[in-house]
């Protein structure tokens, strides 16, 4: 089986090298020095990977740490070692040893050896009481972790998974240093030690996050860059007009089409533009403890109320969202059918019997003339404000008046944490492959990122069923089942499908964008050639 395969799966017994050196045949000769400035959308609510679940964390960190495998960033969805040397899988697919490189040490000069590895990944899959670990669902299937010896770690497994790999390659699972953690296990939230190529200079909320290089970096030779800026900007006409200043060299999350055709207008074959094809949805979800929204009947009606079809032409010019589809990615080998799609709430093509359809759930329910809510969103204008808009708009249509709450970055994270909302603008995605068991865990009874904290038996059995199926055609249908049972309850409405347009300077040399806006974010081996 083909290593870095989409199932997550590895060849059992045969030992894996990673590789991590810069490609050995450069068509050009790499350019030491230079500052990379990059345009960042949001402000870090914290600096901890691990507590967080946002690309402000992702892009500005990524550069500070290393993990224990990563995607290729040149091959993706190939995974390769990073921390790791090597690793072998047992013939029963419970048992992972890693073998670590030799010599890596942590910017504060300490060696990092395999008890920091597990300490990182203690801390990830079994977070102590009171410490958050957003993505802890993804690894329910990890039993123990040992470290036998200073240079091997060993993840034992409840069961095989298929996902295994490729969830244990997601880029926020930072390596950090036990002794930091010892001392105070939320220590990262508010300072960096990393061993990653980049170490943090500076740092002025709402305004800047500086990078500078690792002189002492591991990987030798490694980075070129000097360093790398990001500069905070949550306007997203802003961050275009500094990048056709010439003020940064590259926006690493999205822009819409409207301002990438005006910027390709203006700089022409200065810039490059990446479409690496993003794996993400836009939606709102449900807090299910507050009325009206435990009836299945209200969820469904907001549903309805929605033009999934005109909602694409209306907001694809000015923003990333431009597909329908069902709970995984409509070009995905995961999705539903169109001709299937159709048949549920929200996503027929006769929009006025979708209205009509609504307004009688809505006054079977006890609300004929509508309610009032309140929908909590972030304060970025791409997508979450032009989203929201448009469906505060098209709920009026049933009579639901929903008030916009716009919140900045940190207080819209701990809102999602604590609940207090009544209904939120929730994306969700892949930062790896876009696995079901990445895509879908979300959806179950106490999963971290499940902030609606929904329940549904169903979901759970068939969750739990397709997380060990390795026959791929019987996880398929699984899936496929969870795909029908969350639209049919309509737990979520299931909003819109996010592209992903990249735009950098042409002179960033050797960087290949991924689907994730997450991925490929340590620009370890990347130059900047002569301008």
């Amino acid at each position: 089986m083909e290593r870095g395969k989409i199932t997550g799966l590895v060849l059992s017994v045969v030992m894996i090298v990673g590789l991590w050196a810069a490609p050995a045949a450069l068509a050009e000769e790499p350019r030491r020095g230079g500052i990379l400035n990059a345009a960042l959308a949001a402000d870090p609510p914290s600096l901890d990977m691990h507590q967080e679940q946002t690309f402000a964390v992702a892009q500005p960190m990524g550069p500070i740490y290393n993990n224990l495998v990563v995607f290729d960033p040149h091959n993706y969805p190939q995974i390769i070692g990073d921390l790791a040397k090597s690793w072998s899988v047992s013939p029963d697919y419970l048992t992972y040893t890693f073998t670590l490189h030799e010599g890596v040490i942590f910017h504060d000069g300490s060696p990092l050896t395999s008890a920091d590895v597990k300490a990182s990944w203690d801390k990830i899959a079994f977070p102590p009481q009171g410490v958050v670990s957003t993505r802890r669902s993804y690894y329910e299937v990890i039993k123990s972790i040992d470290a036998p010896n200073p240079s091997t770690v060993v993840f034992h497994l409840h069961h095989r998974s298929p996902s295994f790999l490729t969830n244990l390659a997601h880029p926020a699972n930072f390596i950090y240093a036990k002794k930091y953690l010892d001392q105070d296990i939320h220590y990262y939230k508010t300072h960096t030690m990393g061993s990653g190529p980049f170490k943090l200079k500076n740092y002025l909320r709402g305004s800047y996050v500086e990078l500078e290089r690792n002189p002492k970096y591991w990987k030798q030779g490694l980075p070129y860059l000097d360093g790398i800026k990001y500069f905070i900007m949550t306007d997203t006409s802003a961050r275009a007009k500094a990048f056709r200043a010439g003020r940064v060299d590259a926006e690493l999350r999205f822009l819409p089409p409207s301002e990438v055709e005006a910027i390709k207008a203006q700089m022409g074959d200065k810039v490059v533009v990446g479409d690496p094809k993003s794996i993400g949805n836009f939606g709102i979800t449900f807090n299910v403890d507050k009325k009206p929204f435990e009836d299945e009947r209200v969820r469904k009606a907001l549903s309805l109320a929605l033009d999934r079809y005109e909602m694409v032409k209306t907001l694809r010019p000015i923003t990333t969202l431009d597909a329908v589809g069902g709970m995984m990615h409509p070009n995905s080998q995961w999705a539903l059918s169109e001709e299937e799609l159709q048949r549920f709430p929200g996503f027929g093509k006769d929009h006025e019997a979708n209205l009509k359809e609504a307004r009688r759930l809505m006054a079977e329910a006890g609300y004929p003339n509508g309610f009032q809510t309140v929908l909590t969103n972030r304060n970025i204008k791409l997508p979450y404000i032009d989203f929201a808009v448009y469906v505060i708009s098209a709920w009026k249509k049933i009579g639901v008046e929903a008030e916009h709450r716009l919140e900045e970055s940190a207080t819209w994270s701990k809102t999602r944490v604590s609940r207090d909302f009544e209904l939120l603008v929730d994306p969700y995605g892949s930062a790896t492959v876009g696995d079901p068991e990445e895509m879908l865990v979300k959806f179950t009874t106490g999963a971290s990122s499940n902030w609606g904290r929904f329940s549904d038996p169903v979901v759970d059995k068939l969750f739990e069923q397709q997380a060990r199926e390795m026959d791929e055609k019987k996880r398929l249908e699984l899936v496929q089942q969870i795909d029908r049972r969350l639209l049919e309850k309509v737990w979520r409405v299931q909003g819109l499908w996010a592209n992903r347009l990249e735009v950098r300077l042409a002179r960033i040399r050797n960087y290949t964008p991924q689907p994730s806006h997450w991925l490929n974010r340590r620009f370890e081996d990347v130059w900047l050639a002569e301008k």
